[in-house]
Order: C-alpha cells, then structure tokens, then sequence
C-alpha cells in the first residue's frame, strides 16, 4: 500500500521509515498526550512519518487480575482527541468482528493481534471499514504464510494492508527474530512493518507477568532498517516501570531521540 493513503500521515515523500509508536495501553488522557507530544515532535523535527498508537483494551492478559483498560468509550475518546490535537493517524488493536466497526469511528489504522491474525471473519470485519489494517505475524505463522492473511483483506475489498513482524516462538517463554521475514513479506506486495518491542517479550513467565529484554530494542531497530524494513513498531512509556502494561519491554521514552536521529542516518546510508 501507499502511505499517502493512511489520514494526516505527514512526511510520506522524506524517503525515511515510518514509524508506530505509543504505550501498550492507554492508561489516561495524561499519559497518552504526554506520548503523543513528544514522539510527534520528534518526527517532525527528523521528517518521520508518525502514528500514534496505544492499546484502548488489552485483552490478551495472562492472569485475570491484570490491568486491561480505563474503559473502552474513554479510552477510545483518548485516542480519537490525540489524533484531532495534533492533526496525527491514531491506531490500536481490535478483539472480535463488532470491535471493528466501533473501533473504525475513532482510529485510523486497525491493528489485528498476531494471535488472531488467521480469524478470518476478524480480517474481513476489518477489511469491511475501509480502514488500513495492520495484520501481526502470529508467533505460529511463517512469514510466506501471511501472504493469505494479506489476502483474506484484500480479496475483501480492502488493498490498504500492513503487515508486522514480532517474533517467533522459540522454546519456551522467549521469541527469535527471523529478519528473513521481512523482505519475503515485502516479495509479495506487502509493506512490512518490524515490531522491536514486542519481538523481545518474554512471555509466559512463571509469575504471570510478561518479561522483555529492553535493552535490545536499539539493536533490532537498527537491523530492521539496515535490512529494508518500511517502519518500526516502538512502545515507549515516559517511565516504564510504572506502566500498567508490558512496561518489561517498552523503551524509556528519554531514549527514544537518540535512537531516532541514529536510524534516520542508517536509512539515509542504505538508501
């Protein structure tokens, strides 16, 4: 897909990446616009097409006592004033087929998890809004087989897809990244997007709570561009240690202008 088809994103003709980015999970408008400022700012300053995402529901949790959201309406509002504020797309992931059309009247990019990126009724629930839809790899999935989840949107009527590399199970309560995924998804028409965050989980911990690797995030960024990726998929927290969700592998925000500037000059030699 082209990029000048997903609203209010800017600096599509810079030739740089682009780049999704947020919380996992909206915890409060505060929070949220505190993100957004910054890492918009950023972008603009280095001419990185940007969109804004974060979680409205987490409903994939491992212990029933875990933090899933502030409520939908909220939290969905949060997202939908983020985007109108600073004129940004706005993106966040959906659940089941009736989740698509609501969350479609606040977002402009839909986000299938990659446990469910084979739902087929979930892929053309999406499909049917009109809106990019941004399929994860599931950790089960070999990138040559996403070309059908690819398909599943488009034989819907929908040729506005995204498709993201997150990992692959590997043993147990750790994930690899196979970079050959990326241009073998790009060799059939996909645009493709790295997740380096969620690629470092480690997930399944024995205390129910997701562990991560955060200090390798630069590193898989890095290799992403250095290998053609077309964006980056980052959660960042202002103070992870305080987040209510996946904080074990978001990188500190402060970090974040550093390792932009460094991937705009990787990309720049790569071209």
């Amino acid at each position: 897909m082209k990029l000048e088809q997903i609203p209010r994103l800017k600096h599509t003709n810079s030739g740089n990446f682009f780049l999704v980015a947020g919380p996992c999970a909206i915890e409060g408008e505060e929070m949220a616009f505190e993100i957004a400022e910054h890492v918009s700012g950023l972008c603009s300053r280095l001419k990185i097409p940007y969109i804004f995402k974060g979680s409205y529901r987490k409903a994939n949790r491992s212990r029933l006592d875990s933090f899933t959201g502030i409520g939908d309406e909220k939290a969905l509002n949060v997202l939908k004033a983020i985007g109108k504020h600073f004129d940004i797309p706005v993106t966040t992931d959906i659940h089941t087929d009736e989740e698509a059309a609501m969350a479609a009247e606040y977002v402009d990019v839909l986000q299938i998890p990659a446990f469910l990126c084979r739902q087929t009724s979930l892929l053309v629930a999406a499909a049917d809004t009109g809106k990019v839809v941004n399929v994860k790899k599931g950790q089960f999935v070999s990138p040559e087989a996403m070309r059908f989840a690819m398909d599943k949107v488009v034989e819907s009527g929908n040729d506005k897809v995204i498709l993201t590399e997150r990992g692959t199970t590997f043993g147990y309560q750790d994930l690899v990244i196979d970079y050959r995924g990326i241009p073998t998804m790009q060799s059939f028409g996909a645009t493709v997007v790295l997740d380096c965050t969620h690629s470092l989980q480690q997930p399944n911990q024995s205390s129910g709570i997701t562990g991560g690797r955060p200090a390798l995030i630069g590193a898989v960024a890095r290799a992403g561009i250095a290998i053609g990726a077309d964006g980056l998929f980052i959660e960042t927290h202002p103070r992870p240690a305080e987040a209510r969700s996946d904080g074990a592998n978001m990188l500190p925000m402060p970090q974040l202008e550093a390792l932009l500037e460094r991937l705009v000059r990787i990309r720049e030699a790569c071209l």
